[in-house]
This record gives structure tokens, C-alpha cells and sequence, in this order.
């Protein structure tokens, strides 16, 4: 029998349609650090970032279960934007209820003009995030793994060289090649981050 490790992420999600449970909890131990950091990187809010990350493995549960799965060796991909769907909806949600309270002389034409800015500023941090993604998948693995841990997910160096199981020097040096990397893609592509 196949063990978690050299079963693929297909085979796991077979497994877990035909009823074994810990198929998917390993499909879910095996992705969820990069999932939640690019979830992260979107809201920037982690508790916020925990409920989105909730909502999508439910949506990815019933999805599977419905039969509904036809992703055959792109599960990552199709989570992540299922993730960034998830995010961009949240965001449409806070746009269109905003919630906000009436200050002590009860102006609410101001306290209404302010939550609409924070909406605004919210779909450009949205885009934003989305240029910045667009760069990071252009970086190599090992590179943008120490990025989105160190500046989205606010990793120290050693958390992140325990996480990665690397030492504290190899973490910074895969960030001072990341940050090379960033800025002549950055110059090659200027229409991405426009």
C-alpha cells in the first residue's frame, strides 16, 4: 500500500470519495500552509483569513462529495481559486453590507463616506495582492515560500527555517535571492504592478 507521502494528490482525493476520511485530512496537512498564506496575503487579517480558510475546505469538501471534482492533477491550483474567490466575495459582502457606527453627533452621511473608502481601499488591495501573486508564481518555490511567510504571514526567520526545515541563513539568503528575483521581474513587467 501507498503511503500518504508518495500517494498523489488524485489518488487522495479517490481514496476520500470512496470513503476514507484521512484521505483528505492528508490532501489537507499536505496544502494547507500555502493555502492559508495566500489567504492571508489577500485579507490580511488572520482571524478573518481562519474563517475564509474554513469556508473554503467545506466548499471543497462538498464539491468533491457532489462528485462535482474534475481538476485531475491541478487540486492546488483549483483550491487556491477557490481561496481567492472565496476572498474577492468577502470583499463584495463588505462593500455592499458595510457596516458602521453613527459618531457622538450622529453624522451619518460621514460615518457612511468613510466605509465606503475602506470598501474602495479594500477591491485595491485586492488587485494589489492579485499583481503581487501574479509575481510571486513567477519566483521559485523555495523563494516564494519565504516571502509570503515573512511578509504576509509576519514569520520571524527562525519560525520560518523551522517551518521549511532549513537553517536560519539559507531562509535569508532565499529571501535576499526572492527580493533580486521581485525586482527584475518587477522591471521586466511593469504593466503587471501598474
Amino acid at each position: 500500500m501507498m503511503t500518504s507521502t508518495t500517494q498523489t494528490d488524485q489518488q487522495l482525493i479517490e481514496a476520500f470519495m470512496n470513503g476514507n476520511a484521512s484521505a483528505f485530512e492528508q490532501l489537507l496537512n499536505r496544502h494547507k500552509n500555502r493555502i492559508f498564506t495566500s489567504i492571508v496575503m489577500m485579507v490580511k487579517d488572520r482571524s478573518l483569513a481562519d474563517d475564509i480558510f474554513q469556508d473554503v475546505f467545506i466548499k471543497v469538501i462538498d464539491t468533491i462529495k457532489a462528485g462535482q471534482y474534475n481538476e485531475e492533477g491541478k487540486f492546488l491550483p483549483w483550491v487556491l481559486r477557490i481561496a481567492h474567490n472565496q476572498c474577492i466575495d468577502h470583499f463584495r459582502r463588505v462593500k455592499k453590507n458595510p457596516s458602521f457606527s453613527v459618531n457622538d453627533h450622529g453624522d451619518m452621511l460621514e460615518a457612511s463616506l468613510f466605509t465606503n473608502e475602506n470598501a474602495e481601499t479594500a477591491i485595491i488591495k485586492v488587485q494589489r495582492a492579485s499583481d503581487i501573486q501574479f509575481l510571486l508564481n513567477k519566483l521559485p518555490e523555495d523563494q516564494r515560500e519565504v516571502i509570503v511567510m515573512r511578509h504576509f504571514a509576519n514569520l520571524s526567520f527562525k519560525e520560518i527555517a523551522q517551518k521549511t526545515n532549513c537553517s536560519i541563513n539559507t531562509a535569508l539568503g532565499r529571501m535576499r535571492y526572492a527580493l533580486i528575483n521581485l525586482r527584475k521581474l518587477m522591471a521586466e513587467v511593469p504593466a503587471a504592478v501598474a
